[in-house]
């Protein structure tokens, strides 16, 4: 049975502030998952700790909200576990590049077929606007005492280097654009990330909705405002490896885009690259009868708690190999 977005909603209050960028990426990933045909049984939403963490709350499918920085872990197990599931972890740029940046690093070592989707708006919304791993170094947001100290991580360069194999970003307040993202990325056979720039009303009182949207640099002929994002989709840009011998090309080329910022700022797919073999595809390689029979399959004891593991096929694969 087809399904619309009302049926990937729940009846769980959305309590962010108002003006939050979180409903507009709540909203696209109701749009995006009946679009790709999919049941809400089907797909497991991983959150972790932050503003972020409530969208598994808010979005009709399997929720999991777990521990502040440890999204791709919880996702990575649901996923070798049952590989049919859809997973997709959501996070906030402190939760997945802060205390979850060493998880955000080896998970992308794996390339697993998940997406991961980071809310980035370079503050600590839910405890009080404090820096976070995405705020430029210099820039004073109202509820730090003082200018940011350090460094920015940049998210684009940083998937890149760790291996995702889908690397993109779009804007929560462009819900048509970041649904027709988040469907690619869904469908993307490897790991995906999305960075979604996400206006936080409340803490960041520099990157706001009308600084993406130009408002301070009118057009002095026509006086409309001169947005700040423009879609790498729109200039020709290719983000797709169709080779290996185009790989570092391609990875080059997406670092470049990385590194605007400012007067402009990218949106769209900067790298893809379906060549490379998954997670599952090496397990498989390894335990022959694992995509037939996974662990979530599997009944482990029987009515007395007695284990009911036939370890049989394992044992033979011992034998032969």
């Amino acid at each position: 049975m087809a399904l619309k977005m009302t049926d990937f909603r729940t009846d769980v209050f959305a309590d962010w502030c108002p003006g939050c960028g979180d409903f507009g990426i709540m909203t696209a990933l109701q749009m995006a998952l009946p679009e790709l045909n999919l049941q809400p049984h089907q797909v497991v939403m991983v959150s972790g700790i932050g503003c972020s963490g409530k969208e598994a709350h808010n979005v009709k499918v399997n929720g999991v909200h777990t521990l502040h920085g440890r999204t791709l872990p919880f996702a990575t197990g649901i996923k070798v576990a049952n590989p049919d599931l859809v997973v997709i972890a959501i996070g906030g740029d402190g939760d997945g590049l802060g205390i979850g940046a060493g998880h955000f690093v080896n998970t992308g070592r794996r390339n697993l077929p998940i997406l991961y989707i980071i809310h980035n708006n370079g503050v600590y919304g839910l405890t009080k606007g404090q820096a976070s791993p995405t705020l430029k170094l210099g820039l004073k947001t109202k509820a730090i005492p003082k200018p940011n100290i350090n460094e920015a991580v940049n998210p684009i360069a940083l998937a890149l280097a760790c291996g995702y194999t889908f690397v993109a970003r779009s804007y929560a307040y462009d819900v048509k654009h970041l649904k027709e993202i988040i469907k690619q990325g869904v469908q993307h056979k490897g790991l995906a990330f999305i960075d979604c720039l996400q206006p936080c009303p409340t803490y960041n009182d520099i990157n706001t909705k009308d600084w993406y949207a130009g408002e301070d640099r009118k057009d002095p002929a026509t006086g409309k405002p001169q947005s700040r994002l423009y879609k790498l989709e729109e200039t020709g840009f290719d983000p797709i490896v169709k080779d290996w011998s185009e790989e570092y090309k391609k990875k080059v080329a997406a670092l470049d885009r990385a590194q605007e910022w400012g007067d402009r700022i990218p949106i769209g797919v900067f790298y893809k690259n379906e060549l490379a073999p998954t997670f599952i595809d090496r397990i498989v390689n390894r335990i022959p009868f694992y995509r037939s029979n996974p662990p979530a399959k599997q009944k482990i004891s029987d009515e007395n708690g007695f284990s009911t593991a036939d370890l049989k096929d394992f044992f033979d694969e011992l034998r032969t190999s």
